[in-house]
């Protein structure tokens, strides 16, 4: 399973890599490439219209939405319209894994905020003399997110659901904990 931002090509080159593999479209990145085609007045109304294409329970039922929104949106930004229809193909994975899946691989956030905290701490650290010392620099950088590592616990624990959804999902290619 690959959470992608919309990167051109990204899905194919996955997909000649891992043939297997499962690539979905990030819903947040789509949402907001679709802000760029719509004025700001109109960003809320948007963002309402098509919280429902996301959020059904199957990809027949957001096809259905996304036609309504098409239908409400389409003549005034026919843009976004063809933004979606070109991403659908990605888009629509993640609907036929259950809600504990979707909570995991339906955005890039998560991941995207631990690589603005690396980039952060690189930026103000300037150069490094070899590659040790960059290793070393991108491992306080992750272990500062939690320090305690209180929130570590937190983390798996909410990860067990969607790790056991995941199992079921991939049938055994998953391998948690075993070589």
């Amino acid at each position: 399973m690959v959470v992608c931002d919309g990167l051109r090509g990204l899905p194919e080159a996955i997909g000649t890599v891992w043939p297997q593999a499962v690539t979905q479209t990030c819903v947040v990145h789509l949402i907001r490439n679709s802000f760029q085609y719509a004025a700001r007045q109109h960003w809320d109304k948007i963002a309402k219209a098509v919280k429902p294409v996301y959020t059904a329970p199957t990809e027949a039922v957001a096809m259905e939405r996304f036609l309504e929104f098409s239908e409400d949106w389409g003549g005034k930004y026919p843009a976004i319209v063809r933004l979606w229809e070109n991403a659908w193909s990605e888009f629509v994975p993640f609907l036929s894994f259950d809600t504990e899946i979707w909570r995991v691989i339906c955005s890039t956030n998560a991941i995207e905020s631990v690589n603005a905290r690396i980039r952060r701490a690189v930026k103000a650290r300037g150069h490094f003399p070899n590659e040790q010392a960059a290793l070393k620099c991108v491992y306080v950088a992750i272990m500062s997110l939690d320090p305690t590592g209180a929130g570590r616990k937190r983390w798996t624990s909410r990860w067990k659901v969607a790790l056991n959804a995941f199992e079921i999902a991939f049938d055994g290619r998953l391998s948690v904990g075993r070589k």
